[in-house]
């Protein structure tokens, strides 16, 4: 339970847009970086293998593999520095936390794709049971 006046201040620091992902997408993460007075942006682009915290300390790893070398970033959901977060691709997945993409190389490290809810597998449409009723 937080203290109510923290909550306030919190909630004026939040970010408005909420940022719509989940544990196993793919995603791509645009990040302002500042050099000296000028203002760019990098992408870092990843599996999302853990989201953790809540309120202002809500943060999210991201892991990708740079030249056979794994790479985890830990981005705060909530930082003014992310510019915008694009989803790639949705995973599917049955564990909250995906560490054990740690310890796999190669295609061993591809998660199966998450389907749209309301499409059937097939592709085709279903069809309606008929009943008494309507004959």
């Amino acid at each position: 339970m937080k203290n109510k006046l923290l909550q306030l201040v919190e909630d004026g620091s939040k970010r408005k847009d909420r940022l719509k992902f989940e544990v196993g997408d793919q995603i791509e993460v645009h990040q302002r970086i500042l050099e000296g007075n000028k203002e760019r942006v990098q992408i870092f682009s990843g599996t999302v293998i853990a989201r953790r915290g809540e309120g202002m300390g809500e943060t999210f790893t991201v892991r990708r593999i740079v030249q056979g070398e794994g790479v985890e970033r830990v981005f705060p959901v909530h930082s003014p520095k992310i510019a915008k977060i694009r989803v790639r691709r949705h995973g599917r997945i049955r564990r909250a936390k995906l560490y054990y993409l740690r310890d796999r190389v190669g295609k061993a490290t591809r998660l199966r794709e998450r389907k749209p809810k309301g499409t059937a597998a097939s592709g085709t449409k279903r069809k309606r049971k008929s009943t008494a009723k309507e004959s």
